[in-house]
């Protein structure tokens, strides 16, 4: 992770919570003490924060309101964590698109990894992660569209609260989305205002196809976004246990293994 997006998600996670000690910062942010004890030391002297024994606490907003937040794990992170077997699962997903077809791409670490592979492509992507549509339309020639909404830094994603958007005229053959956790109650997500934009997308696609690794079955999140029966295809690595995919596939589901 970049300097500068460590320190971004830095204030996010700050702006959100309003007092971190550095010990919670280095969990958050998969970085060393010493690391963010200097990233607290430049943005205090930037003026950004205030720099308190044991972490920092967030300045007084002015005349604006703090920004409203969503749950769930940093992007930067997350794309760091299984990140091997992630991008295994990505390229599988992958295989999965034909040349011209239009498809949904929904934000997440899992199916930001599908850019490496869609590179050399030409299809139609509405995708709700600007860090996924900006490298896509820099290093291909695919369509991209993206929903209107606000811009939610800490999950690279863009969040639309109005029904009536640019999503409801956009038709697709596959929604691809990854998950914090699936299991026989279905797939879940960690935050409400999430789950409301997954389903505006999930309307406009034939297909469901979840990218989930190994560590995400039989978990579960705070809200579940549809049954384990409205899951088309669901994508994981050789290390899921296959009583588990036994029980997914008596649901309906079709399990694809993602291996070397």
């Amino acid at each position: 992770m970049l300097e500068i997006q460590r320190q971004q998600l830095l204030l996010d996670i700050l702006d959100e919570k309003k007092f971190v000690t550095v010990a919670e910062f280095t969990q958050l942010l998969k970085s060393s003490e010493a690391t963010i004890r200097r990233d607290l030391v430049k943005l205090d002297k930037q003026n950004k924060l205030v720099r308190v024994h044991g972490g920092a606490q967030a300045k007084e907003p002015s005349q604006k309101s703090s920004r409203k937040h969503i749950a769930g794990d940093a992007f930067w992170v997350s794309r760091e964590t299984k990140a091997d077997a992630k991008r295994l699962i990505a390229k599988k997903a992958c295989e999965l698109c034909e040349e011209g077809e239009s498809i949904i791409i929904n934000g997440g670490s899992s199916t930001y990894m599908m850019g490496e592979f869609l590179r050399d492509r030409n299809m139609n992507i509405l995708t709700n992660s600007f860090v996924l549509a900006q490298e896509l339309a820099e290093l291909s020639t695919n369509q991209i569209s993206m929903p209107g909404g606000e811009i939610y830094r800490k999950q690279g994603i863009i969040l639309s609260a109005y029904d009536n958007d640019t999503t409801q005229h956009y038709s697709a053959s596959k929604m691809f989305m990854g998950t914090p956790g699936i299991s026989e109650f279905g797939v879940t997500e960690s935050d409400a205002l999430l789950i409301r934009s997954e389903q505006k997308l999930r309307k406009q696609a034939e297909k469901l196809i979840i990218l989930a690794d190994s560590s995400k079955l039989e978990k579960r999140s705070s809200f579940i976004f549809c049954n384990l029966k409205d899951v088309d295809v669901l994508i994981t690595d050789s290390e899921a246990d296959s009583q588990i995919l036994a029980q997914y596939e008596k649901h309906g589901v079709e399990i694809i293994i993602a291996d070397c």
